[in-house]
């Protein structure tokens, strides 16, 4: 099924074309439609990672899962569906099976997506004044010569940065609060307390969705004693999130370590 993932020649992925919108303008996502482009055959496989994303979310005080009954498009009996919002499809996305490809290309369309509406401009250019436009296009050319210099600063940091990331080109919490001269269960903690990593429920110390573009987190699925199985997740740092963290809990502009510090 690994043709479902190609987009077409407009850039539309086959995710945007099951993309179903309600009266008010928001978007959602149906579960049956999504089954199938992340590889699964089963109603009953899929509807148990559905299930467990949505104890994922309420456990971090999230929401996105309505279930709704449903006719069957051959008629017959009702059937159980869910309508999913943005977050509630990354979920599901995330709790799927990470063997296939399917799963891998509906995580990375929901993260992609996520990232997309946190940036959206929530104004009208077109409204703006002539003042206003001139005032913007100032302040863009002194933010440019400042980011200029600063680039010039952090050079050779981001260089010795380098020397932290993994084989997929991110952080560690751990690598990370070292390079501020933190502990790891310190570094947590005060991302929990600054409302930037969820405090309990199965997604304890995982960004919320205004920050996940600073991280990334992974799935891990276990079995436990009694035979059931169960998912963790670990966060990783995306390299913007590095200076993020610094200037969201406040600390000063340090070097980084040593590779053999890091170890």
């Amino acid at each position: 099924m690994k043709h479902l993932q190609h987009t077409t020649s407009d850039g539309v992925t086959p995710f945007d074309q099951i993309k179903r919108a309600r009266e008010d303008g928001t978007e959602y996502w149906s579960a049956r439609d999504l089954m199938p482009l992340m590889g699964y055959a089963r109603w009953e496989d899929f509807y148990k990672i559905t299930r467990r994303a949505e104890a994922s979310a309420k456990n971090s005080g999230q929401g996105g899962f309505s279930v709704i009954t449903e006719k069957a498009p051959e008629g017959g009996r009702p059937r159980t569906d869910f309508h999913l919002n943005r977050l509630a499809a990354y979920l599901v996305a995330m709790n799927g099976d990470p063997n296939k490809p399917e799963v891998a290309a509906a995580q990375s369309y929901f993260a992609l997506r996520t990232r997309e509406a946190e940036t959206k401009p929530s104004f009208d250019p077109a409204a703006l004044t002539r003042a206003e436009i001139l005032q913007i296009a100032l302040n863009a050319e002194e933010e440019r010569l400042a980011l200029e210099a600063e680039n010039k600063e952090l050079s050779p940091k981001a260089e010795a940065y380098d020397t932290f990331l993994d084989a997929t080109g991110k952080y560690s919490v751990g690598a990370v609060a070292k390079m501020l001269g933190k502990g790891q269960n310190w570094l947590f903690r005060e991302l929990r307390n600054r409302g930037v990593l969820i405090t309990k429920g199965a997604m304890r110390n995982t960004p919320y969705q205004q920050y996940m573009h600073h991280f990334e987190v992974l799935p891990h699925h276990y079995e436990r004693s009694d035979g059931t199985q169960g998912t963790s997740y670990t966060t990783y740092v995306q390299p913007s999130g590095i200076d993020f963290i610094r200037r969201k809990l406040g600390l000063p502009c340090i070097d980084p370590l040593s590779p053999a510090q890091a170890a």
